[in-house]
């Protein structure tokens, strides 16, 4: 190779990398660019939240002087889940109350008051996601509309969901759920308790599910889930995942450390009852 040749060689090396370089700069700036768009975003969020807080709080107060004892992170995710419309949040917490007071008047669900919800041994707790999210497992094929009706249903939805947030690590305040319909039948459908379920979710815990992986879903679930799907909000469903079997461990593995994922899945921790759980 002449002199010329390689002059020539190592000019087109050199522009090159130049050009290699200015790409990776590029692509660099547009990633911290929106890395910085998000970070305002939240932080634009997070002020306008801080702003709104005490208007709501103001409010509620003057219709409810027991909302004194809620805490700004409550009134938080009712805003959130009304998109910071200060009416509408205020009207959700005061709803939320009324309820709380008349549903729950002793502050807590008793294990005596659901016996024959807890007889079924559906509902599991053990576990946290990459996120530090408690996880609950239900296995949709063990519940059966029991002779404590609807009420009870309702009154052991509410004694999970609380024993559920009372498991939140400090800076958390969200749960996920793996819903397990391996077996399930008609035998198992139960369209009151799944909107009566719903309901007390989004009314009355907002802001609360992180996600939901619906596992070994048989094709004839799909009826009953045309029926409630509608009744979800867009919110939620965005939350809500069905699993492909093939790709279930993997799945969960995402977002789940293999340490942290139930047996019955691959991974390494034994299915706790909910009600056993510490």
């Amino acid at each position: 190779m002449s002199k010329a040749e390689e002059r020539r060689l190592a000019s087109g090396l050199n522009s090159m990398s130049m050009n290699c370089q200015e790409i990776m700069e590029s692509k660099e700036t547009t990633e911290d660019k929106e890395t910085r768009s998000e970070q305002q975003d939240n932080m634009k969020n997070n002020l306008m939240e801080q702003t709104k807080i005490p208007q709501v709080r103001a409010i509620v107060e003057r219709q409810d002087p027991s909302s004194k004892e809620v805490d700004d992170l409550t009134i938080r995710r009712f805003l959130r889940a009304r998109d910071l419309d200060i009416g509408k949040a205020s009207s959700m917490l005061l709803r939320y109350l009324k309820w709380r007071r008349e549903f729950v008047p002793n502050g807590s669900v008793s294990l005596l008051e659901t016996p024959n919800e807890v007889a079924q041994n559906k509902m599991f707790l053990q576990g946290s996601d990459k996120k530090g999210r408690p996880i609950t497992v239900i296995l949709g094929a063990r519940h059966v509309r029991s002779k404590g009706g609807l009420e009870e249903f309702k009154r052991f939805v509410v004694y999970g969901f609380d024993k559920i947030c009372s498991r939140m690590p400090p800076g958390q305040e969200k749960f996920v759920v793996i819903g397990d319909l391996k077996g399930w039948g008609y035998s198992n459908s139960d369209i009151h308790g799944y909107l009566a379920g719903l309901s007390i979710l989004q009314e009355y815990y907002p802001e609360r599910l992180a996600k939901v992986f619906l596992v070994h879903a048989p094709y004839i679930f799909m009826a009953v889930w045309k029926i409630v799907y509608p009744f979800i909000d867009k919110n939620t469903r965005k939350k809500i995942v069905f699993v492909d079997n093939r790709k279930l461990k993997s799945t969960l593995l995402e977002e789940i450390d293999e340490s942290q994922i139930p047996d019955i899945y691959g991974g390494k921790l034994p299915l706790i009852p909910i009600h056993q759980s510490k």
